[in-house]
């Protein structure tokens, strides 16, 4: 082999390097996106990133995506305010609790 095989293949594991850490990259974003914008469903907008360029076509990865960047409803409470919620109602109901005794 002369140096410039040497060159090509060192070219060619470079390019695909390269392709790898792009295609690692495209799969988290959505992902970290969500993550970001503290979205509740970060964890499954993950999921659906990674599934959506795996298996889709990158359709699914676009749906993700645009899911990532929509923002919570009212209808979608995250765990943290869930727990607010149950919070201030166990408040409340120590405080209706004291107020029959």
């Amino acid at each position: 082999m002369t140096g410039l095989d040497y060159f090509s293949w060192v070219v060619f594991i470079c390019i695909f390097a390269t392709l790898i850490v792009g295609f690692v990259v495209l799969a988290k974003l959505p992902g970290k996106i969500a993550t970001n914008n503290g979205h509740p469903q970060a964890r499954a907008i993950t999921t659906a990133g990674w599934l959506g360029l795996l298996f889709t076509g990158g359709i699914g990865w676009i749906i993700a995506m645009v899911w990532a960047q929509m923002e919570a409803t009212a209808g979608d409470s995250g765990g943290t305010d869930a727990q607010a919620r149950i919070a201030a109602l166990e408040a409340e109901l120590a405080a209706l609790k004291e107020a029959s005794q």
